[in-house]
């Protein structure tokens, strides 16, 4: 008779799986509180200790670690001396394997969870059930996930065992779950010690879902995310619409960050590949939204647009108007979701504006590498402001300039953006030289730029970027400084009664 293993901290659809393993000849073996809820289902199970002929220990923390399961499960059947030797020892076969693990991850997330409870939820024995008998998956399937469990039973109905290519997946899929288990204790105890850069990284994340394809259509692509539920697209709930693109979640992710930098302020982003085409705050989320597309009405065409505060129908009937591919927001009133979900294809994204905003790093993949850095998350007040001109910005600049500040840090480098009335009106993003990022965000402000405020990622390395703001009519500008001609910046600014305050830090987006 054959004998299957089965030791579950997921049950869903256990003992439906169970009942027709048995229904097919198998013994089950079992332990804890699987074996608890297959007989409750009337399921007759045989206890570990009844094969290893040794009690559990130490609160279960050993149960399974005995030659009498690992020898079952790592015999080489055609290995005559293996056999042999399991002859010997009356050992019998196990012939299916179905384990998942102790809810590590769940138990992390869990408010107010000890030190302690985490590391009792770092499983021992399961791991190395499923390594031995996927190591031996010539013989053993391995189940690991129960979205197998019809596959394994389709196959067993029909030809009595396992298809060898089934077991190899199977096993595949083992390595890749203990994998992940295990990067995500290391990942914990990383942190708690704190090592922030350790000789060893070991991330590892969960699919959402596979993508109709990449940036381009000849590209295939899959969606992931990480273990922590944070302020991110891939924690929003899909309301409506189509499926996410990849750009949809290249785009969507960068307006996501913009918001992080304006809480408690009511703000709209309106964003076209990856670079903000405009940003408005306000009193209310209309107004906010009027300041955004006024912003730029061309380029928001076909882009995305995100909120901090719910989609209410005034501006839904706004919204509505305009061709866009995905809107995020923490909530859409019903009347707003029933006009945005007459447009098909539109995507609604609901994102919890409580979720975590504390990420620590930024990963960027580069060819067979990986840059880790700090999450640039540097927040600016006016006392860290440093005024180098000899007319200091009123407090209406300084406010602008702020709001200035906190857009062109999301914006690609070169990057320049020029702000007015709580509003932008010119975004200049990714240049090859500064001044040409000046010209393109003026250019777009036009007769807008006079009176408006400049903000720039870096430096400048030469007087001609606060020239063309000069010809622009603005009025003050904000900047890191640290050039080496810094001062032949400062001299045009008092020339022209521009106010020009450093931060002494820079903001390059690549």
């Amino acid at each position: 008779m054959k004998r299957a293993l089965v030791s579950v901290s997921d049950k869903t659809n256990l003992v439906e799986f169970v009942s027709e393993l048995v229904k097919l000849g198998y013994e089950i073996i079992s332990t804890g509180g699987t074996k608890k809820a297959l007989e409750a289902a009337g399921i007759e199970t045989i206890g570990i200790s009844e094969i290893t002929g040794f009690p559990e220990i130490m609160d279960g923390r050993v149960k399974t670690l005995h030659p009498k399961v690992h020898g079952a499960l790592l015999c080489v059947r055609d290995n005559e001396e293996h056999v042999k030797q399991l002859k010997e020892l009356n050992i019998d076969y196990i012939d299916l394997v179905c384990v998942n693990l102790y809810p590590f991850k769940q138990t992390v997330q869990k408010p107010g969870v000890t030190h302690e409870e985490i590391i009792e939820n770092i499983d021992i024995g399961g791991p190395s059930m499923l390594r031995s008998a996927s190591k031996n998956y010539k013989f053993i399937p391995v189940v690991v996930d129960p979205s197998d469990y019809e596959t394994v039973i389709e196959e067993l109905k029909a030809n009595g065992e396992t298809s060898l290519e089934t077991r190899e997946k199977l096993a595949a899929k083992v390595f890749r779950h203990t994998a992940n288990y295990d990067a995500m204790i290391a990942s914990y105890l990383t942190e708690k010690t704190g090592e922030k850069y350790p000789e060893k990284l070991t991330i590892t994340y969960d699919k959402v879902q596979d993508l109709r394809y990449g940036e381009n259509p000849h590209q295939s692509a899959a969606f992931y995310k990480n273990m922590n539920p944070q302020y991110s697209l891939a924690n929003a709930k899909q309301l409506h619409g189509k499926e996410l693109s990849y750009n949809n979640i290249q785009d969507g992710n960068a307006a996501i960050e913009i918001l992080k930098d304006f809480e408690g302020t009511c703000a709209a982003v309106g964003l076209k590949h990856m670079n903000p085409c405009g940003v408005g705050l306000g009193k209310t989320i209309e107004e906010a939204w009027d300041k955004a597309y006024e912003a730029d009405p061309v380029s928001i065409f076909g882009g995305i647009v995100a909120f901090n505060e719910p989609v209410n129908k005034a501006v839904a009937e706004k919204l509505a108007n305009i061709f866009l591919e995905i809107i995020i927001a923490p909530a859409f009133d019903e009347d707003a979701f029933e006009i945005l979900s007459k447009k098909k294809n539109i995507r609604l994204m609901q994102l919890d504006t409580t979720l975590s905003v504390n990420a620590k790093y930024k990963v960027t993949n580069v060819n067979d590498g990986l840059l880790v850095q700090d999450v640039d998350d540097h927040k600016l007040t006016k006392e860290d402001l440093r005024c180098v001109t000899n007319r200091k910005p009123t407090e209406e600049e300084l406010e602008q300039l702020l709001f200035a500040w906190n857009v062109v840090k999301h914006v690609k480098s070169n990057a320049i953006v020029l702000v007015k009335d709580n509003m932008t009106i010119g975004v200049g993003a990714g240049q090859m030289n500064r001044v040409g990022a000046a010209r393109i965000a003026i250019e777009q402000a036009q007769e807008k730029a006079k009176g408006s405020v400049m903000g720039s990622d870096a430096f400048f390395p030469m007087p001609d970027t606060v020239e063309e703001a000069v010809k622009a009519g603005v009025t003050a500008i904000i900047q890191p400084g640290g050039s080496i001609k810094d001062q032949l910046s400062i001299d045009v600014c008092n020339e022209y009664g521009i106010a020009m305050v450093y931060t002494g830090v820079r903001h390059f987006k690549h």
